[in-house]
């Protein structure tokens, strides 16, 4: 299960890295988050719980607009190294869930879900990484 696990895990870490470089490579900022949150205001298939997160998105864009390609950066350089591997694939759940309750949906997000929960679920994802180096170096 090691590999299968760590397979998961450079994919979705992959994925993350062509998310966060396309965005930086597109020009992404404060005005793209500005289109999500007017987006949001009015739509029916935004659920409940993002309202607040809308209002956050419409207060601050420019933070998010710098923040959000960083973070997928972020996300997928720890996933792909296999660095803190459980709590970027939480992150990376969580981002996700952040993404579809702001009803910004494209054909990859179901996978890196999947792919991100394979990492949660399988406890040695990490293991040819980071991480099990780490472990490896442990006394005792």
């Amino acid at each position: 299960m090691p590999v299968l696990g760590g397979a998961a895990r450079v994919a979705v870490g992959v994925l993350w890295l062509l998310e966060g470089v396309l965005k930086y490579r597109a020009g992404f900022g404060a005005a793209d988050i500005e289109l999500v949150a007017q987006s949001t205001a009015g739509n029916s298939r935004t659920p409940w719980w993002f309202a607040p997160l809308g209002s956050l998105m419409g207060t601050t864009p420019w933070a998010l607009g710098l923040g959000i390609p960083a973070l997928e950066v972020i996300l997928g350089v720890l996933l792909t190294a296999g660095a803190l591997t459980r709590l970027a694939a939480f992150a990376s759940i969580g981002t996700l869930m952040l993404y579809w309750g702001s009803d910004q949906l494209i054909a990859q997000y179901p996978v890196m879900v999947m792919l991100s929960a394979a990492v949660l679920a399988l406890p040695s994802a990490g293991r040819f990484g980071v991480d099990g180096w780490r472990r490896a170096r442990r006394p005792g």
